[in-house]
């Protein structure tokens, strides 16, 4: 994998995979008439096409690993995926990020508008959370209740929200954080949807404890390991390589691992982290061979 492309049977699941994902969108999120149309084509615009469909593949990968239903998997993942979206159309607006390009397309409010960008957001944040709460996701009542427990805690303050916070008060302080405090920094901001991606499939599957630990402690780690890589990434690859902006964290005084430890004791680092993710999959046996390759894929990916 050191060209970064996966193995060909991780490649052959994540590309099945985000088709299916992306399917699962277009019935979620349908194009509409009328005057609300704009937004619909916003949300489609951000949700549907393009992204590696990591968190969703996490959640389908983990939710084989008990014998889960294919249609409720997908339901929860394309939720994830949603919330996921929401995230980066807000991330990228002036007054985060200020980008222009994701996923080799105009950000949202560069194809629309930024007033019509923050309710796409909004409304695809609803729309994940609705998926979730719905019978079609899952017979089990208590199920359906600690997915959106569980997702609420990843996406909120003390989560996904919480870490966009303490990066844009580091930027502001010139990204003076020690190890420790940037570790914390992107396990809130990229490492908890990750995490609830690969414990979504458990709590689907109604999985023991032990191993609805497991699978939260590989997406931990993978979570940590995937930011190095997009931090590593954005410091060495060109924006036609990733489909993004690069160079913006060093040019915007972002606190980085990559920035506190070099490239190479980064990339360490990051390699280390995989090699613990696959440790924890050592109970599941060979039925988790994809979840292990694509521990390796996170950090050798050139996008």
């Amino acid at each position: 994998m050191t060209d970064g492309t996966p193995p060909p049977p991780l490649r052959a699941a994540l590309q099945s995979a985000a088709a299916e994902i992306d399917h699962a969108l277009g019935v979620l999120i349908p194009p509409a008439e009328g005057p609300e149309a704009p937004l619909l084509a916003a949300m489609r615009h951000a949700a549907i096409g393009g992204g590696k469909r990591l968190r969703g593949f996490l959640v389908l990968e983990g939710a084989r690993q008990f014998g889960v239903a294919r249609a409720s998997a997908l339901r929860v993942a394309a939720a994830v995926e949603m919330l996921h979206a929401y995230s980066l159309v807000h991330d990228d607006l002036p007054a985060m990020d200020d980008d222009d390009l994701r996923r080799g397309k105009p950000t949202v409010h560069k194809a629309f508008d930024e007033a019509t960008a923050i309710l796409a957001g909004d409304a695809l944040q609803a729309l994940a959370f609705g998926t979730l709460a719905d019978e079609d996701t899952h017979s089990d009542a208590a199920v359906r209740v600690e997915l959106v427990r569980c997702l609420a805690r990843a996406a909120g303050c003390r989560g996904m929200c919480g870490g966009q916070m303490l990066d844009m008060l580091a930027e502001k302080d010139g990204g003076a954080l020690d190890e420790p405090a940037i570790g914390r920094l992107q396990l809130l901001k990229t490492g908890r949807l990750i995490e609830y991606a690969a414990e979504a499939g458990a709590i689907l599957g109604k999985a023991p404890v032990a191993q609805r630990h497991a699978l939260a402690a590989y997406g931990r780690d993978i979570g940590a390991a995937f930011q190095i890589a997009d931090d590593l990434l954005d410091a060495t690859a060109t924006a036609e390589e990733t489909g993004k902006r690069t160079g913006k964290d060093a040019g915007a005084g972002k606190a980085t691992l990559v920035g506190l430890l070099g490239l190479d004791r980064a990339r360490l680092q990051a390699e280390r982290l995989v090699a613990q993710a696959r440790d924890h999959l050592d109970s599941f046996g060979e039925r988790a061979d994809l979840l292990r390759d694509l521990a390796g894929y996170t950090v050798e990916r050139k996008n």
